[in-house]
């Protein structure tokens, strides 16, 4: 999005990994320490990006977490909650917040990140894939009630991408299980940061 022009917000509960964003991106861009499952965190999130920029012109809801690949009845409660508040109470909390400022603008986009297990789950992972599935169904129907606000809203579902969060999606993390999945994706590879970027812009 900061290639293309637009002045960018970025939200993370890491700080060295904004600080490490925020260089590349430059003057045009503004971090914020927060978590995104947390309802004032994401207040203060929305305020900063107003009071800096004056709009909200598009939102993405990129955040996720699951739980180790594991039978669903041994993923433990507290396991459980972060799914449903990372993956889905954050798109809750962000649409409160700026489907208002976006109606009063007259315009807006919400981008959310599913999961092609929304669609294809995958044994071991029940709670992250029903919360994707969530995701795919609530982008569904907030498109068609923000629609007459003139603001559009579409997800995306990329395929497992090789990053410190593949070895969470199988049983066992060895090459050989890799290749297993990386066989059940037509691409014939995972997916890269660069494919999702390409795909909400």
């Amino acid at each position: 999005f900061a290639a293309e022009g637009a002045k960018v917000v970025l939200a993370d509960v890491n700080v060295k990994r904004l600080e490490d964003e925020l260089a590349d991106i430059g003057e045009n861009a503004l971090s914020v320490q927060a978590d995104v499952s947390r309802k004032d965190d994401m207040e203060r999130l929305a305020r900063a990006a107003f009071d800096k920029f004056g709009r909200i012109d598009i939102m993405v809801n990129n955040a996720g977490f699951t739980h180790r690949n594991m039978p669903l009845t041994e993923v433990d409660e507290h396991n459980f909650d972060l799914i449903n508040a990372v993956n889905m109470k954050a798109i809750y909390y962000s649409t409160l917040l700026v489907a208002p400022i976006m109606e009063h603008q007259g315009s807006g986009v919400i981008i959310n990140t599913a999961s092609a297990m929304a669609n294809r789950p995958r044994k071991g992972l029940t709670w992250f894939a029903a919360s994707k599935g969530w995701v795919v169904s609530a982008t569904k129907a907030m498109a068609l009630e923000l629609a007459e606000k003139n603001i559009r809203v579409n997800c995306i579902c990329p395929a497992e991408s090789e990053g410190e969060a593949l070895g969470l999606f199988l049983a066992e993390d060895t090459p050989k299980a890799r290749e297993g999945l990386k066989a059940t994706i037509p691409l014939g590879r995972f997916s890269k940061p660069e494919d999702v970027a390409e795909a909400a812009l």
